[in-house]
C-alpha cells in the first residue's frame, strides 16, 4: 500500500508541475500585457496633454481626442482613436479580467480540454472585441457632440453643468437593482449557467458574453470617464480602481454603493462649481 500510495503521489506531482508552469506563464504574460498597455496609455495621454485642448465657452477645454490633427482624414482619426481606446481598455480592464480568466482556465481544465490556456486567450479576445466595438460607437458620437459644441456657444457653456449631472446620475445608478444584477453576472463563477464546453467556439462565445456583461456593468463608470476626460490619467486610474474593487472585493455590492456615493458627491461638487463659474 505504501508503494502504491507513493506512486500515486508522484504521478499527481508530475501533473501539478505543468499546471504550475502554465499558471506562471499565464500570469507573466498578463503582467507584461498590462505593463505594455499601461505604458502606451500614459505616453499617449502625455502626447495629448502636450497638444492641449481647444478653449471653449464656459471655461473648459475640448479634448483633442475628438478632433483631427496634423491633416488627418476622418477615417484616420477614427482609426487612431480606436487604437488608443483598445490599448486604454486593455490597461483598465486587465486587473479585474485576469482573475476571471484564471478561474476560467481552472474550470475548463477540469474538463477534457487539452489546451485551457489557449481557450482562455480566446475568451480574452472575445471580451476585448466587445470593448473595441464600444469604442467604435463612442467615437462618432463624441465627434458629433464636439462639432455641435464648437458651433453652439450656449451649449458649450452648459457642458460643465451637464458633466456634473452625468456624474451624479451615474453615481445614483450604482445603487440600483439593475447594477446589482449586472455586477452579480460579472462576479459569477465560470460555467455557473451550465457546463463549460472545452471548444474554441464555446470559449469565443463565453468571451463575448463576458464582455457584454462587463460593458453593461461598467456603463455608469464608463460614462463618468467620458464626461470627465477620456484621456485624463487621474480619471482612468480612479475608474480602473473602482471597477477592480467592485469586481474582486468580497462585498462587491457594498463597494459599488460606496463608489456610487463618492460619484454623487463628485457630481454635486462639479455642479456647484459650474453654477459658480457661470
Amino acid at each position: 500500500m505504501g508503494a502504491v500510495g507513493t506512486t500515486a503521489e508522484r504521478q499527481g506531482a508530475r501533473r501539478m508541475v505543468p499546471a504550475c508552469a502554465s499558471d506562471w506563464i499565464f500570469l507573466g504574460t498578463s503582467a507584461w500585457l498590462f505593463a505594455a498597455s499601461a505604458t502606451a496609455t500614459v505616453l499617449r495621454c502625455a502626447s495629448m496633454s502636450a497638444m492641449g485642448g481647444m478653449p471653449m465657452p464656459g471655461g473648459w477645454r475640448l479634448s483633442m481626442a475628438w478632433m483631427r490633427t496634423g491633416g488627418q482624414t476622418w477615417p484616420g482619426a477614427a482609426a487612431t482613436f480606436l487604437g488608443m481606446w483598445a490599448v486604454m481598455m486593455t490597461a483598465m480592464m486587465l486587473p479585474s479580467l485576469v482573475p476571471m480568466l484564471r478561474r476560467y482556465r481552472e474550470a475548463v481544465g477540469r474538463t477534457d480540454a487539452r489546451h485551457p490556456g489557449w481557450l482562455a486567450v480566446l475568451v480574452g479576445a472575445g471580451y476585448f472585441l466587445m470593448w473595441t466595438a464600444v469604442g467604435a460607437a463612442v467615437f462618432p458620437l463624441g465627434t458629433a457632440l464636439a462639432t455641435i459644441e464648437m458651433r453652439q456657444p450656449a451649449l458649450a457653456r452648459a457642458v460643465p453643468f451637464a458633466a456634473g449631472a452625468v456624474v451624479l446620475l451615474m453615481g445614483a445608478l450604482q445603487f440600483t437593482a439593475w447594477k446589482a444584477h449586472r455586477l452579480a453576472c460579472c462576479r459569477a463563477a465560470p460555467g455557473h449557467g451550465g457546463r463549460l464546453r472545452a471548444a474554441a467556439g464555446a470559449a469565443w462565445r463565453h468571451g463575448l458574453r463576458l464582455g457584454l456583461d462587463c460593458i453593461c456593468c461598467c456603463a455608469g463608470l464608463t460614462a463618468i470617464l467620458l464626461v470627465i476626460g477620456v484621456m485624463d490619467l487621474r480619471a482612468m486610474a480612479g475608474v480602473t480602481a473602482a471597477i477592480t474593487l467592485e469586481r474582486l472585493a468580497p462585498a462587491g455590492e457594498r463597494v459599488a454603493r460606496t463608489i456610487g456615493a463618492v460619484a454623487i458627491a463628485a457630481g454635486l461638487l462639479l455642479i456647484v462649481r459650474a453654477a459658480g463659474s457661470g
